[in-house]
């Protein structure tokens, strides 16, 4: 037999990319739908709902820049569908390469209810599984038109990072808005041909494991049918069974999968869009966990569950049921995922404070784990603040960003400058935006640099930044990786039973002892002086109203401003975000800021100077407080 390996692999991209993938809807009709385009910032549910629309077709443009468009779409299920699997797709002009950096949108139903979000990879809406045939459909979007600020030539100059700037050319194109039949036998056909080509592609070509997946996969491609494959993908999976149930050797690596959707609170798109990026992802992972009982789904920033609570409470009696299910995870116990090198003390202990107290009062739930993906470097104070906060692990990816210096552990004990030390993990993926692809996978078995003394990784899996977060594809995928020959397994696990597992085994890992030095972005030190500013000057006056305020409480009976310093504590600690403090964000992120610490200020100047006079009392003798720890000009710390 001649070498046609090389015949065989590409035949089975093309035959996917132009034959069976297309396959997956084979039959549609199109929705009716109109639009109505909010004149300003974005409007309520409810008046998004009543609003008067106007048609539009596919192929208008529509979206100015950081706009809202509620889009009405109505149909019909046709009788001849009956018994069928429907679904709308709903494209809103999306490029699927691009999952979290545009345009997206969340479904409601005309009641109200939120049914899931619109992504670049997750354009689907269930209608019926089956349906009757003639049920009357009418679902309404609110879209958002993010602006594409980091497109494929990223860091570029541009007016689209300001609302003052953006200007209101339309932004998108409408695609495609249609009923259609799934055939279900077809998409997971698609996901079998996917988890075996891409786990072909890793394993060594002279691999035995390699040449059997090549003749399964060459069986099933010559049992389908070109001109009909939906008639034909059945026969093909059959010939697929045998290699997909092939398990795991026993030494293979162990990954821990958990869903995730790391949403940057400010980054690319203001605080306000964050708020409801956050919204269409818990409506998107609530819904996932409903049709997928094996999944786990995990958060952190105590401030994005906030907001969920004040802006959606729609999807808020969702998020709690699932939590209470133990499926959706409160992770993290910060209040965001925060810079740590320029933030006080004092503040990085209120990060925790705050976090954990936020997931404790309304969950009952304990944080063993810090969830630091994505911030740029760790201060080496970091552990005794994390244990003293009663946490016991930390997990971050961005080490792994450093461009000099690979760092030499994935799985080690961080010693802090007094000595304590924190259970760690980089997750050896090298992404917080896994998507069960067989790279990924085998990367993270070939990057595991603690091979020997331990074997478990874990996979935060899931597009973030509004991509969504994980789809119904991954979780496909890592079922068939479950236990498949020449794979890592995979198993969707909460990040404490990961760590459990990861300590359990390996008891005595390495220990670094120092800071965690980002060797990237070190611009984040000196850039937006204003923002640095803010943030200092914010930390000062906190304390010298809580010290004030405090004082005259116990002395005079002043009534404590508890609401407002906790309001004021929650605004600066989320400011302190590692895409906000760092100066790493958008032109509106850092107008915003500027303008909010200018706030804070004016309120903590009028707390200190309330606290103060009721203080001193009345009289005609000039007093001067002194703040500071130590005497400065002759009055005593304190005095």
């Amino acid at each position: 037999m001649h070498d046609d390996r090389t015949l065989v692999e590409a035949r089975l991209r093309r035959v996917l990319d132009e034959r069976v993938r297309p396959a997956v809807y084979p039959e549609s009709v199109p929705l009716e739908v109109a639009v109505w385009h909010a004149p300003g910032e974005p409007v309520p549910v409810a008046e998004g709902l009543a609003a008067d629309v106007e048609p539009i077709t596919v192929g208008s443009r529509w979206g100015a820049p950081w706009g809202t468009s509620w889009f009405r779409v109505t149909g019909t299920v046709p009788e001849a569908w009956a018994g069928r699997t429907v679904e709308a797709v709903l494209d809103l002009g999306f490029d699927e390469n691009m999952p979290g950096f545009q345009c997206e949108g969340l479904v409601y139903r005309p009641d109200g209810t939120p049914v899931k979000g619109l992504n670049p990879r997750n354009q689907w809406v269930r209608i019926g599984a089956p349906v009757e045939g003639g049920e009357e459909v009418r679902l309404h979007v609110e879209a958002a038109s993010n602006p594409v600020v980091m497109d494929y030539r990223p860091f570029r100059p541009t007016p689209l990072g300001d609302l003052e700037t953006a200007g209101s050319d339309p932004q998108y194109t409408l695609a495609r808005m249609d009923l259609a039949v799934l055939d279900e036998t077809v998409w997971h056909l698609v996901t079998d041909l996917e988890v075996l080509g891409e786990l072909m592609a890793e394993l060594p070509v002279d691999s035995p494991r390699r040449w059997e997946i090549l003749r399964a996969v060459e069986r099933a491609l010559d049992a389908v049918d070109l001109q009909d494959v939906n008639g034909t993908a059945e026969r093909a999976r059959s010939l697929l069974t045998d290699v997909l149930a092939a398990p795991a050797v026993p030494s293979a690596h162990r990954i821990s999968a958990v869903g995730h959707a790391r949403i940057d609170s400010a980054w690319l798109w203001p605080l306000r869009e964050t708020v409801r990026k956050v919204a269409r992802t818990a409506a998107n992972m609530t819904a996932l966990l409903d049709d997928e009982p094996d999944f786990v789904f995990a958060m952190s920033q105590a401030q994005q569950w906030a907001w969920i609570k004040e802006h959606r409470p729609e999807v808020w009696a969702r998020v709690k049921k699932a939590v209470a299910d133990g499926r959706f995870v409160p992770a993290g116990g910060m209040w965001v995922e925060s810079d740590t090198n320029m933030p006080g003390s004092e503040a990085m202990a209120r990060q925790f404070v705050h976090g954990k107290r936020f997931f404790l009062d309304e969950f009952g739930v304990e944080n063993d784990e810090a969830w630091l993906p994505d911030t740029f470097g760790f201060a080496a104070g970091l552990p005794q603040i994390i244990k003293a906060a009663g946490s016991t692990y930390l997990l971050t990816q961005k080490i792994s960003w450093s461009r000099t210096n690979s760092f030499p552990h994935h799985t080690f004990r961080w010693e802090g400058i007094d000595g304590t030390r924190i259970f760690t993990h980089f997750p050896p993926v090298d992404t917080y935006n896994c998507s069960m692809r067989g790279a990924e996978i085998a990367h993270a078995v070939r990057n595991f640099k603690d091979k020997g003394t331990a074997r478990h990784s874990l996979a935060p899996t899931g597009w973030g930044d509004g991509g969504g977060g994980t789809t119904r594809e991954m979780v496909a995928k890592a079922a068939r990786l479950s236990d498949l020959e020449g794979s890592a397994t995979v198993t969707w696990e909460t990040p404490s039973a990961f760590f459990a597992k990861a300590e359990a085994e390996n008891p005595e890992p390495p220990v670094w002892v120092g800071e965690l030095y980002l060797e990237l972005h070190r611009a984040t030190l000196t850039s937006q002086a204003g923002t640095k500013q803010g943030n200092r000057r914010s930390e000062h006056l906190l304390r010298e109203a809580e010290l004030w305020a405090a004082t005259a409480a116990v002395r005079t009976g002043f009534p404590y401003p508890y609401a407002d310093l906790d309001r004021i504590w929650k605004t600066v600690l989320l400011h302190q975000f590692h895409d906000i403090l760092p100066g790493s964000s958008i032109a509106w992120v850092h107008r915003e800021a500027r303008a909010t610490y200018a706030r804070v200020a004016d309120e903590l100047n009028a707390i200190v100077d309330a606290a103060q006079r009721a203080l001193a009392g009345e009289g005609g003798v000039p007093l001067v407080f002194n703040a500071a720890p130590h005497t400065r000009a002759g009055v005593p710390a304190g005095g």
